[in-house]
């Protein structure tokens, strides 16, 4: 069997500055996010200012706590290197702890402003799964968050082109391409939040189906990954957290209607 020479993790160099392909593809993400978001936002009426300012805030607090959730929870490694832990170019961010982040900022951002928390992030969750689904191949190119050891013939079986079967040959051995699973699951939650959203739904019942969507595909992909953040020996953090936020969202959308609180339509204007 021959040996595949891996893609550079390095975009560019320029003098002493490197640039890595996972930051390039988080910025794409980040970017389209936010051209999307400002679309969606002027046809529901809200200001794109107050989009912009909000993303000044949630983009860099989203970062930190998505590496500090990944940091706490691999701390072993991290008291005994703690040169390592601003190297987030390496990867090793966790996507719960930066929707910690960004709902967070989202919250104390639209009382501020005296605006609806569902309004934001009913426009922000399209652009928040676009941005997984991009940020994905840049696991894929850093040979991180695979799953299991499987054969080429099987990988030749899903009909990908060889650029990711080579990618997934890493150390001696084939694995799953988890990434792709989950960029593709999160491809497939895009298109349904710009679906849903044109039908007569309550405001919030697009954030929160992102939350359901993007959850149960996160803990099936999550059972075949290798390197998981561990709660146990036995129990992988990310399918608690993902069963939690199921339950909760589920929740949510079912005590607001009863309490009436979801009056508003997502199509109505503020």
């Amino acid at each position: 069997m021959g040996e595949f020479e891996p893609i550079d993790r390095i975009a560019y160099e320029i003098g002493p500055i490197t640039i890595y392909w996972y930051g390039i593809l988080i910025g794409i993400g980040m970017l389209l996010g936010w051209i999307l978001a400002a679309k969606e936002s002027k046809k529901v009426g809200m200001e794109k200012e107050l989009l912009s300012d909000l993303l000044l805030w949630a983009i860099p607090t989203s970062i930190i706590c998505a590496r500090l959730y990944y940091v706490i929870f691999k701390w072993e490694y991290y008291i005994k290197n703690p040169g390592d832990i601003l190297a987030i170019w390496e990867g090793g961010i966790a996507i719960h702890g930066g929707l910690l982040g960004a709902v967070i900022t989202a919250v104390i951002f639209s009382r501020k402003q005296g605006i609806s928390f569902w309004r934001l992030a009913d426009i922000a969750a399209p652009s928040i799964i676009l941005g997984q689904a991009i940020g994905r191949w840049g696991n894929f190119i850093n040979q991180e968050a695979y799953g299991g050891e499987v054969s080429r013939s099987f990988l030749e079986s899903l009909l990908l082109p060889d650029l990711i079967i080579n990618q997934m040959y890493i150390e001696g051995a084939y694995y799953h391409p988890t990434f792709l699973y989950e960029s593709l699951w999160n491809i497939l939650g895009f298109v349904l939040l710009i679906f849903i959203r044109r039908l007569p739904i309550k405001r919030g019942e697009v954030f929160l189906s992102y939350i359901i969507w993007y959850s149960v595909g996160r803990y099936f992909v999550e059972g075949l990954r290798t390197d998981s953040l561990m709660l146990t020996e036995s129990v992988r953090i990310a399918q608690v957290m993902s069963l939690t936020l199921i339950v909760a969202a589920v929740l949510v959308i079912v005590l607001r209607k009863r309490l009436g609180k979801a009056v508003l339509r997502y199509a109505d204007r503020d």
